[in-house]
Formats: structure tokens, sequence, C-alpha cells
């Protein structure tokens, strides 16, 4: 079985023969992937009427537990964007009467972001087709296969510099 990389890497194998491009393979194979996972959860979002960075969003604040209820750092922390880039996401979020946004009583500095009950059922009943969508996407492999790629990516993340928000890498 071969993919389109092996088609590249024998491409550069043929052109430099000096080269090992190995390394291209893993990293190719991963970028590929991404971008043909992104590119089905994003059609799949869309029958949701939902972006992905929204699903993401709401979410990070589903998984918060009761009230649903995060600082915007907290969300850019979560979400590895800029605090300018997770304002505009929230604007967005607060038009479509998803999220509400406040300002912290007990830290007047702090703006408190909460999942509305609307927000709520849109993700609940979203998270449930997205599951079943992701356990299609891995259809092609084992749930041994499922381990073993999830320790390895694992690893991989971790050594990029890669942490659960809160929890800082020592």
């Amino acid at each position: 079985m071969r993919d389109n990389v092996d088609w590249r890497l024998d491409q550069w194998r043929a052109e430099r023969p000096d080269l090992d491009p190995s390394p291209m393979g893993v990293v190719g194979r991963i970028q590929r992937a991404s971008r043909l996972l992104d590119r089905q959860i994003s059609d799949h979002f869309a029958t949701h009427d939902l972006q992905l960075w929204e699903f993401d969003v709401l979410s990070t604040l589903r998984r918060s537990g009761p009230p649903y209820q995060l600082t915007a750092g907290q969300l850019v922390e979560a979400s590895m964007v800029s605090s300018g880039a997770i304002t505009n996401r929230i604007d967005r979020l607060v038009t479509r009467e998803l999220v509400t946004r406040e300002l912290d009583p007990h830290n007047r500095r702090s703006v408190l972001i909460t999942l509305t009950e609307r927000g709520r059922e849109l993700v609940d009943e979203t998270v449930v087709c997205h599951v079943d969508l992701e356990e299609k996407l891995l259809g092609g492999l084992s749930g041994t296969d499922r381990e073993r790629l999830a320790a390895l990516l694992r690893k991989l993340l971790v050594g990029l510099g890669d942490a659960a928000p809160g929890n800082p890498l020592l």
C-alpha cells in the first residue's frame, strides 16, 4: 500500500540520492492527514452551522463544567490563539447568542465568558455527531493501532513543547 507521500519521497530519492528524506515522510504524512481531517471535520461542522473554531470555543466552555464559564485568558490558553483573536471569536459567538460576556465581579480586569443554554444545546448535539464522524475517519485503524498512534503523537507533541493548559512542562 502506497500513499501520496511515498510518491514524493521516491522523487527526492531519485533526484537527491545523497539525502535521506524519511523525516519528510513522517512530517508530510502528519501534515497531509491534518489537512484531510480538517476538511472533513469542517464540512461536518458546517452542517451544524458551525465553524471549527466555534466548536473549539464552545466545547472548551462545555468541558469546563458548570457554570460553563471561563475567563477570556483561560480561553486564550486553551485555544492557543492570541488575545485579539479570542476577542474577535467571542464577539462573533456573543452575536450568535451562544455565549455571554461580562466583567468578573471579583476582578474588574477580567472578563468572564459563559456558555448560554442555546450554546450548550448546540455543542451537546454537535459533539455526538462529531465523535461518530471521528470514529468513521479512524475506521481504517484497529483499536490497538489507534492507541499506538495516539501514544506516538502524544510523545511527538510533548517533544515539540506542547502541554496541557495550566500544566507547563518541567
